[in-house]
C-alpha cells in the first residue's frame, strides 16, 4: 500500500505541473513583445544601411516590409494512470502503472511585402511636403539636420548635390541661412504656429518672438529676412512648394524625395578607394579631409574587411563590411532621423505596420 501512496501522490504532483503551465499565454507577452520589437527593428536598420551602400554602388535598392508576424504556442500534457488490486492469494499481487506525456510547439509565420509600383512611388518618389519640415522643425528637430537632408533650395538658394546631372557644391549663403536658424531656435525666443492648407500648396506661419530678444538673435532674424529676401519683420508668412517666391511674404522650397535623400547620403560615403580606381563606384563629391562652404557630413559610414566591434548596425556586402559606429552620436542621429522620415512617408494607415498575432494556450 505504501507504493500506491507514493504513485498516487507522485501522479498529483504532475497534475499539479500540468495546471500550472496552462497559463502560457501572459508569460510569453514581455519575451515576445521586446523580442520582436528587437528583430524587426535591428532588421529595418540594416536593410536600411544595406540600400544606402547598394544605392552607392548604382545596385538595386528593395525595401521589404515586415506585414504581420503570426507566432502559435502550443502546450499539451497528458497523464495516464492504471492499476490492479488483487486478493492476497492472487500470484500476480498489486500492480500500478502510470506515464506522463507533454508537448510544446513554436510555429512563427511571418508575412513580408516587397515595397513596389504605387506604393514605392508614394513612399520613395514624392518629395516631402514643406508642411512636414515645418511641423519638423517645430517638434524640436534640429534645423542643421533637417533642413540639409530634406529642402534641395530655400527661395533660390540651393544646396549641396552631390550626384546626378544637376551636381553642385551648393550656396554658402543657403548654409548661412541654416546656421541663422539653428541659432534662433536654440535660442528659444522665436516660436511658430502652421496653418496648413494642404500638402503641396500654400502653408501659413505665424512667427511669434518674446519681449526682449536679445541683440544676437534679433540681428540673426534681420539677416535671415535679408538672405530669403523676406519683408523686414513680416510675422506672417506663406510656405509652398517651389523654386522662388512670388512675394517678399513668402518661401519657396523644394523638398527631396526620400528616394533622392538615401541617394544624397550614399555618394557621400566613403567606400574602398580599390573599387572607385575599378569603376564599381564614383568618387564624392567630397572627399575625406576637403570641405565645401557650410557643408556638415551628417553621417559617417565605415568600411572594412573584418565585421566591425561596436556597431549601431552594420551589414556586408562585397566583401567589405559596412557599419556606423555605435559610439558616433551624429551619425546615429542622422540615420534615426532618416528611419523616421520614411515613416512618416508610408501611405495607407496603420493597416501596413506589422500585426503580431500570439495565441498561446
Amino acid at each position: 500500500m505504501k507504493k500506491i501512496k507514493r504513485c498516487i501522490l507522485i501522479t498529483n504532483l504532475a497534475f499539479l505541473f500540468l495546471y500550472g503551465c496552462t497559463h502560457l499565454g501572459p508569460q510569453t507577452v514581455p519575451r515576445d513583445r521586446f523580442d520582436y520589437n528587437t528583430a524587426i527593428s535591428d532588421s529595418w536598420k540594416e536593410q536600411t544601411l544595406l540600400n544606402i551602400i547598394k544605392i552607392r554602388y548604382a545596385d538595386m535598392p528593395l525595401f521589404v516590409d515586415v506585414a504581420s508576424v503570426v507566432s502559435g504556442y502550443t502546450l499539451e500534457g497528458t497523464v495516464d494512470l492504471g492499476g490492479t488490486l488483487s486478493s492476497s492469494e492472487a500470484i500476480q499481487g498489486n500492480f500500478l502503472s502510470m506515464g506522463t506525456a507533454g508537448k510544446y510547439t513554436d510555429r512563427p509565420t511571418i508575412t513580408y511585402t516587397p515595397i513596389t509600383g504605387n506604393q514605392f512611388n508614394t513612399s520613395f518618389m514624392l518629395p516631402i511636403p514643406p508642411s512636414a519640415v515645418l511641423f519638423l522643425m517645430q517638434t524640436g528637430w534640429p534645423v542643421d539636420l533637417i533642413m540639409p537632408l530634406t529642402v534641395e533650395a530655400i527661395n533660390g538658394l540651393r544646396a549641396q548635390v552631390s550626384a546626378g546631372a544637376n551636381q553642385r557644391a551648393g550656396d554658402p549663403r543657403y548654409y548661412r541661412v541654416i546656421d541663422l536658424l539653428r541659432k534662433i531656435q536654440k535660442s528659444g525666443a522665436v516660436g511658430m504656429q502652421i496653418i496648413r492648407e494642404t500638402e503641396f500648396k500654400e502653408t501659413t506661419v505665424l512667427f511669434f518672438s518674446r519681449e526682449n530678444v536679445s541683440p544676437e538673435i534679433d540681428a540673426a532674424m534681420k539677416e535671415v529676412d535679408q538672405l530669403l529676401g523676406l519683408r523686414p519683420g513680416a510675422r506672417e508668412v506663406k510656405v509652398s512648394y517651389g523654386l522662388l517666391p512670388k512675394s517678399d511674404t513668402e518661401i519657396a522650397m523644394v523638398t527631396r524625395s526620400m528616394l533622392h535623400i538615401i541617394i544624397e547620403l550614399a555618394t557621400k560615403i566613403d567606400v574602398p578607394p580599390q573599387h572607385v580606381k575599378e569603376g564599381r563606384t564614383v568618387p564624392s563629391l567630397v572627399q575625406e579631409g576637403q570641405s565645401v562652404a557650410g557643408f556638415k557630413r551628417l553621417i559617417k559610414i565605415g568600411y572594412s574587411a573584418d565585421k566591425p566591434d561596436n556597431a549601431f548596425t552594420a551589414i556586408k556586402y562585397r566583401d567589405y563590411w559596412y557599419w556606423i559606429d555605435d559610439r558616433d552620436f551624429n551619425s546615429k542621429r542622422t540615420f534615426a532621423f532618416l528611419m523616421i522620415l520614411m515613416s512618416l512617408s508610408e501611405k495607407g494607415g496603420t493597416g501596413d505596420l506589422p500585426v503580431v498575432t500570439i495565441p498561446a494556450g
